[in-house]
């Protein structure tokens, strides 16, 4: 008789180092599963520990849920300002890396200067200057002649508001995309420079679509960032979150309130950019990985 098993018609053999992964696999994931609940679990004691205080000290949660629904209208404010604000910083970034690599002695010297002037001067100072001191110069201008450029200056709220923060955050993420460029092996910028491509053709098909992969992680806890710190525009007028919240607080001294209210809402979208970020930066990986 043969010492090899013989195959019965019609079954499959299982590989057991197979089975063994799927096994081993599974058992990761309920260990994730049951630390996550753990965490939860300790997540809800504190919120029950926090209300509890709360009402020890006379908070009145009843009257946060009959008015949050006047703060929530600042959510799309808050997204918006931060939405644009990002988009304006990631380009500043981008150039602004570029001026840092280039040969160029101005480029050079204008964006290390860019870099110096907003990193090293509060985004608060920032904003009262573009929102007061832009209009000033404006109205000088259209004094001595200069009608439209004066018109330029006059900004409104919300258009200060984008342009500071913008400003702001670029200075900072120009060391971001600074960083992403680098990383770019040397060799692959010789071999771009073999075939014939030009600096630019260079930079748009080699170098940059390899720098964003390494970049958008850090976009992104930019616009965490920038969605908190955009409650700084609230001194200018603009009815975003803090702003709608601490207006009605005013109303029946129900300050504590309407600005947990407020930060409760900031939390949330906190919590929901961090989840997308994630999400994004695990699809980015398993792409690179293919």
């Amino acid at each position: 008789m043969s010492m090899e098993t013989s195959r019965q018609p019609g079954t499959t053999a299982v590989d057991p180092d197979l089975g063994m992964g799927l096994e081993l696999l599974a058992a990761q994931n309920r260990e994730r599963l049951i630390q996550n609940v753990k965490v939860g679990a300790v997540w809800v004691g504190l919120v029950a520990l926090l209300g509890a205080m709360l009402l020890g000290v006379h908070v009145d949660p009843f009257y946060a849920a009959e008015h949050y629904g006047f703060v929530l209208l600042g959510v799309r404010t808050t997204l918006w300002v931060s939405f644009a604000s990002i988009s304006f910083a990631t380009c500043l970034g981008l150039f602004g890396a570029l001026g840092l690599q280039s040969r160029n002695s101005i480029a050079q010297g204008v964006s290390g200067f860019y870099i110096s002037v907003f990193r090293a001067t509060p985004l608060l100072i920032q904003l009262l200057i573009v929102f007061l001191g832009l209009p000033q110069i404006g109205r000088r201008l259209i004094a001595l002649g200069f009608q439209q450029l004066g018109e330029l200056l006059t900004l409104s709220a919300t258009q200060s508001g984008i342009l500071a923060l913008g400003l702001n955050y670029g200075a900072y993420m120009t060391e971001v995309f600074r960083a992403g460029i680098q990383s770019v092996g040397h060799g692959q910028r010789q071999a771009a420079q073999a075939m014939g491509m030009t600096p630019v053709q260079m930079l748009r098909r080699v170098v940059l679509p390899q720098a964003i992969r390494v970049v958008i992680p850090n976009i992104g806890n930019y616009f965490i960032s920038m969605q908190k710190d955009s409650a700084l525009v609230s001194i200018v007028g603009i009815w975003e979150i803090t702003f709608r919240a601490s207006r009605f607080a005013r109303i029946d001294s129900k300050y504590i309130e309407m600005l947990l209210t407020g930060a409760a809402f900031y939390w949330i979208i906190t919590l929901v950019s961090s989840w997308l970020q994630s999400q994004l930066e695990r699809r980015m990986a398993h792409a690179y990985e293919r």
